[in-house]
């Protein structure tokens, strides 16, 4: 069955499921249906930090960490639009060095647990995003000022 929204969710399930509103909710949903799979392998995207941003933008591999993310009707009807890696970066707020720690084959070879793919979620759900000033601070003084 596929739901297009929270409303059609909680009508089916009758129990309303809250849609991930921040960015740490929406990664730690991600995160959420990634344990889900427990131990099964989800296949890489290939060499993400050297592709041209066209062919990066648009990459995407069934039984992904990412297809796996647009498989979940929450994280859809919160406005995930597809599975490609452009479209990852821009609902989940993430910079191309930290979706590549999620996806790239570089780190993995050709595939991942899901089991792992959640840990390094989870891990960016739980910091801020990615900003100079942010990584100096936690340089200097252990944290985001």
């Amino acid at each position: 069955m596929e739901f297009k929204s929270a409303a059609e969710i909680e009508r089916a399930g009758g129990t309303a499921i809250p849609t991930p509103e921040t960015r740490s909710e929406r990664l730690q949903r991600w995160a959420d249906t990634l344990e889900r799979f427990g131990p099964a392998r989800l296949h890489t995207l290939w060499r993400t930090e050297h592709a041209l941003r066209e062919a990066r933008d648009g990459s995407r591999a069934e039984n992904s960490p990412l297809s796996v993310a647009f498989a979940d009707p929450v994280l859809r009807s919160a406005g995930l639009a597809d599975d490609s890696y452009a479209e990852a970066r821009r609902f989940f707020q993430l910079t191309d060095y930290e979706l590549h720690w999620v996806v790239c084959y570089c780190h993995y070879g050709e595939t991942l647990s899901a089991e792992v793919a959640a840990r390094q979620v989870r891990a960016l759900a739980q910091r801020q995003p990615y900003r100079v000033g942010g990584w100096l601070a936690r340089m200097l003084f252990g944290r985001a000022v």
